[in-house]
């Protein structure tokens, strides 16, 4: 069954890399790490499609190549365009799975972190329902700061500082997930989970 966010479970990576008990949509638009132990960074998206809906199948309709482009005005330069990401958290806070995560999803495009070209090659991109504009669900906060501090405990070589937005890797280019995210909650709520003090990066 689908997780979600009245279920009283723990998050946790399987040994196949996917979250246990989430929604999987398998998506095609992935590839292989060149090192598949070298995750150093998590990359915090926002997307709504069609822009500024919410509630709609049409993310994880683009996640998987099977997008109706003309369906709306609004989505017609999608077109032929392949992305993905690893998860996406919707507005009730509940989880689907495209990629593994030992594998590459396609989501921070032309990027690079403290020197360091290709984000998507150590990263994990997690997109959040929402936009630039407009405040972010409780319980997005809350299922994000979850599967953030298990991705956290799972993969050793991500720290808290390695949590950034989208803005932040592909500066000028891209400014998701926007002036409303609350960071320092974000922040807060990842060591209230995994003690200690995170390497935690301000904002």
């Amino acid at each position: 069954m689908p997780w979600s966010p009245s279920d009283e479970i723990n998050v946790r990576v399987g040994a196949d890399h996917w979250l246990e008990g989430v929604a999987r949509w398998p998506s095609e638009n992935c590839d292989d790490r060149s090192d598949p132990d070298d995750i150093t960074l998590l990359v915090v998206h926002n997307i709504s499609l069609p822009p500024g809906q919410f509630g709609g199948p049409h993310v994880k309709q683009l996640f998987t190549n099977c997008l109706d482009c003309s369906a709306d005005p609004s989505l017609a330069d999608l077109q032929g365009v392949r992305v993905s990401a690893h998860l996406f958290i919707d507005r009730s806070g509940a989880i689907a799975q495209f990629v593994p995560f030992d594998r590459r999803a396609w989501h921070a495009g032309v990027s690079s972190h403290r020197g360091r070209a290709g984000c998507n090659d150590y990263s994990i991109g997690i997109e959040l329902e929402g936009t630039d504009e407009t405040a972010y669900e409780g319980q997005q906060y809350r299922v994000l700061a979850d599967v953030a501090a298990c991705l956290l405990s799972h993969y050793r070589r991500l720290s808290l500082s390695g949590i950034v937005g989208h803005c932040e890797v592909a500066p000028g280019r891209k400014s998701d997930p926007g002036r409303t995210f609350e960071w320092r909650r974000l922040y807060k709520d990842c060591l209230q989970r995994i003690g200690g003090d995170g390497g935690a990066h301000r904002h």
